[in-house]
């Protein structure tokens, strides 16, 4: 059949592929930069030193460089935080996915909350970047906190809210360690919420197409995946297109959430 080469593109400019595990090496984040280039996907999503080397390996492609601030627990200072956007965008990062300060969120301490998304957004206006801002919702749970966040904001004018880090571990009564990431309620309450020109971000648990293509359907624009070789090879099976110049098996998945 023929190819549906304006959903396939949606599709990959959908993603941003994630490389942020703890053991990640040098030469997987090679390999990770290939897949994502491989595919042309929106963004990768990497750790801070890792900024520059993906600037190099990514440089004259469509697929943008991001990396996350605060993370994964947003537990640094605000001051902190900005100094670290600060150097991810002169190394290279033109998206910023920083963690907010879950504690305050949970205590109610929105003035605090507010003045760290401004102080980051600041810093990446100053310096050509866009801000996704992490709630960590496995922490949160309640629907009313979400709303909350997105609101706030929407209010400080932010470009992205994201559900998840992809390493929000949970722990449970017998001691065993939980994790949900994007959850379909969670989102419906974050799309809800959002103002004009604040988009949603889903990451963490969404690794299928069948799954990308559900939260897209909701109106999510943006997927952190590390499953992206999977979903693009997938699509276009299923949507007639020829897949890239390498099999599915020859292409390593990011580590990652």
């Amino acid at each position: 059949m023929p190819a549906n080469t304006t959903l396939l593109r949606e599709i990959a400019k959908m993603i941003d592929h994630s490389l942020l595990h703890p053991t990640l090496t040098d030469a997987e984040l090679r390999d990770g930069c290939a897949v994502a280039l491989t595919y042309d996907v929106a963004s990768v999503c990497i750790k801070p030193y890792a900024v520059p080397l993906a600037a190099e390996l990514l440089a004259g492609s469509d697929v943008l460089v991001g990396t996350v601030i605060g993370f994964p627990a947003g537990n640094s200072t605000t001051a902190v935080k900005v100094a670290e956007t600060l150097q991810a965008c002169r190394d290279g990062a033109v998206e910023i996915d920083m963690v907010i300060n879950i504690g305050k969120a949970l205590g109610g301490d929105w003035d605090y909350v507010k003045a760290e998304i401004a102080a980051v957004y600041a810093a990446c206006r100053a310096n050509g970047a866009i801000l996704k801002v992490i709630f960590e919702n496995d922490y949160l749970i309640r629907h009313d906190l979400i709303a909350k966040l997105t609101q706030l904001c929407s209010d400080v004018g932010v470009e992205f809210v994201k559900t998840s880090t992809g390493y929000g571990f949970v722990k449970g009564p017998d001691g065993t360690y939980s994790y949900e990431g994007a959850t379909l309620p969670h989102l419906r309450v974050m799309l809800d919420n959002a103002g004009p020109g604040v988009q949603v971000k889903a990451a963490g648990g969404v690794r299928t197409l069948d799954g990308l293509l559900e939260v897209k359907a909701m109106g999510v624009a943006r997927l952190g995946a590390s499953a992206t070789a999977a979903i693009m090879e997938e699509a276009y099976r299923r949507f007639g297109a020829v897949s890239p110049d390498e099999p599915l098996e020859n292409i390593p998945e990011g580590k990652g959430y």
